[in-house]
């Protein structure tokens, strides 16, 4: 389906009202601070008929137009819950829209609100905690109208490798800030179970704010490195929903991890992360984190989890992952895989990676992947290598049922460690739709891949992208084959944590994106810019530091 075609001429979970004008079911949002996902199976469904998104503030004059809603049941998957599956981003907190969603072709529409989460949580009990070397358990819950905050600002707790967490926790409603945790990880328990140095045992509408966590994770016996999944922030929980992880410094594990190609170890990366989350209920928050480390402590994943074959996986449904700062791994920095069912990544900066974005597979979607800038892609030290986007599956192409959406993002050429791969390398890709991103991988001889030529790939759409690699026959008609040109001083500030990565005006793609409703706003010009940062607009930010317009 050509791009073309979609152009028309305090925390609150769920605020709906429908409208069913011709007795269709009343649709679904589930909102975040700056999304809400959307879900709807009105009668008269079909491959062909796309679902139409209109929203605005409550009262305001103007419409807006989203992203239309491709039709995509999983018949297998209860995780679907609705034959059209969609996003709505950009909006701003504590905010009530007004949407309305119509079936093309047909009379069916229905209305509905939603209401964004607001960045301002209702305190209740506050609970000061001074420095200690033991761990600290968190098992009473605050209320929606009184979060228990439990405040550390000030405290370092460093438990010296004798106890597994530095803080458990098994409530809700609570915020954890301030706190500075190191030694986590039991360095008896020889890798027998995975740790984290904040471990969430059970609960929902959980903050993790303003923390330093550093030196967690044990060593594995067998292998040398660091045990695997050994993170941060961790939880199993199949139970947990709205996970907030903001503002946070995760660096410097105790182990390292081994590479692909490890003399001693040569196998895939196994060591510490910096959140692991496995088949969560979802609806989770991460954003403006600063994850970072050295070569001689490096991640397997940073973001990541499981299971990756599945109609869950992490970071879990209705996610948002953004403005964060995600380096030194030598597989996936960040992971968004198994089900991702509207998953939303965007504004991240990730950099020393081998992966920058896992997403094999997405079984059910849509996952939207935008505005991210990569750089410095490794599969070993001083040797180039690695994917902008992983693409393919795991351990069968049949969890590759999902829709995904990559538009507006920049491979940049910071040094000479370009990634090899573009869209999966030459990996199998599925239902991808790719809009306006700068695919400039280091190998253009012709036996880099830009995007994917599988023989095995379906349902794609690659188009309006800025190339240097291969590309399949048949896409990128209106595609633009070169190498991008900066504007001076281009790059990533690490003082500062802001980056400029605009094209120069007379670089190729400049101006020859393609508008995309929702996700193209800002550009002045006919046609918006490729690549993740369109001329005009401020540095962007990534870190703590970091907000969203």
């Amino acid at each position: 389906m050509k791009l073309k075609t979609w152009i028309c001429p305090v925390m609150v979970a769920l605020v709906v009202s429908a409208n069913a004008q011709t007795g269709d079911p009343a649709p679904l949002a589930i909102p975040t601070f700056h999304c809400v996902g959307l879900y709807w199976s009105p009668p008269g469904t079909a491959a062909d008929k796309a679902v139409k998104i209109r929203y605005r503030p409550q009262g305001a004059a103007e419409w807006k137009d989203g992203l239309p809603m491709r039709y995509n049941p999983v018949p297998k998957a209860v995780e679907c819950i609705a034959d059209y599956r969609g996003s709505i981003v950009h909006l701003k907190p504590a905010t009530t829209y007004e949407i309305q969603l119509a079936l093309a072709g047909t009379q069916t529409s229905t209305n509905l609100t939603a209401t964004t989460w607001s960045e301002h949580f209702p305190a209740g009990e506050t609970v000061r905690v001074a420095s200690q070397n033991t761990p600290l358990a968190i098992t009473e819950s605050g209320t929606a109208k009184a979060w228990r905050v439990y405040d550390g600002r000030g405290a370092t707790f460093d438990v010296r490798h004798q106890h597994d967490a530095c803080i458990t926790i098994n409530a809700s409603y609570v915020i954890v800030r301030g706190f500075t945790l190191k030694g986590a990880g039991d360095a008896s328990s020889n890798g027998k179970r995975t740790i984290g140095a904040i471990n969430i045992r059970d609960g929902h509408d959980i903050v993790i704010e303003d923390c330093d966590v550093s030196d967690w994770g044990r060593l594995n016996p067998k292998t040398g490195f660091g045990n695997d999944y050994d993170a941060a922030v961790y939880s199993r929980s199949a139970t947990l929903k709205r996970l907030i992880v903001q503002r946070c410094k995760l660096h410097h594990p105790t182990h390292d991890t081994n590479n692909w190609y490890e003399p001693k170890y040569p196998t895939h990366p196994q060591g510490p992360q910096c959140i692991s989350l496995f088949n969560t209920a979802g609806n989770h928050v991460f954003r403006y984190n600063e994850c970072y480390s050295d070569l001689d402590h490096m991640y397997n994943d940073v973001i990541g989890g499981g299971s990756n074959g599945s109609f869950q996986g992490a970071p879990g449904p209705d996610s948002d992952i953004y403005g964060n700062i995600v380096s030194f791994c030598w597989d996936d920095g960040l992971e968004v895989e198994g089900g991702s069912r509207n998953v939303r990544v965007w504004d991240n900066y990730i950099t020393q990676a081998m992966m920058m974005i896992a997403n094999a597979p997405c079984s059910i979607g849509p996952l939207y992947i935008w505005r991210n800038v990569v750089a410095h892609g490794q599969w070993q030290p001083n040797s180039s290598g690695g994917y902008f986007l992983k693409m393919g599956f795991a351990s069968s192409e049949d969890w590759m049922t999902g829709h995904q959406y990559v538009f507006h993002n920049t491979l940049f050429c910071s040094d000479e460690y370009l990634p090899t791969g573009g869209l999966g390398g030459n990996r199998i890709v599925k239902h991808t739709v790719s809009r306006n991103n700068i695919l400039h991988i280091r190998t253009a001889d012709g036996k880099g891949y830009s995007a994917s030529e599988a023989r095995q790939n379906i349902d794609n759409d690659f188009d309006y992208d800025l190339f240097n690699g291969k590309v399949p026959s048949g896409h990128e008609a209106h595609g633009t084959r070169g190498e991008p040109v900066y504007e001076k001083n281009a790059g990533f500030d690490p003082a500062t944590r802001t980056g400029r990565f605009q094209l120069a005006p007379n670089s190729p793609g400049a101006g020859a994106g393609e508008p995309i409703p929702n996700f193209s706003d800002g550009f002045s010009s006919k046609a918006p810019d490729i690549g993740a940062h369109q001329r005009g607009a401020p540095p962007m930010r990534f870190g703590v530091n970091a907000q969203q317009p």
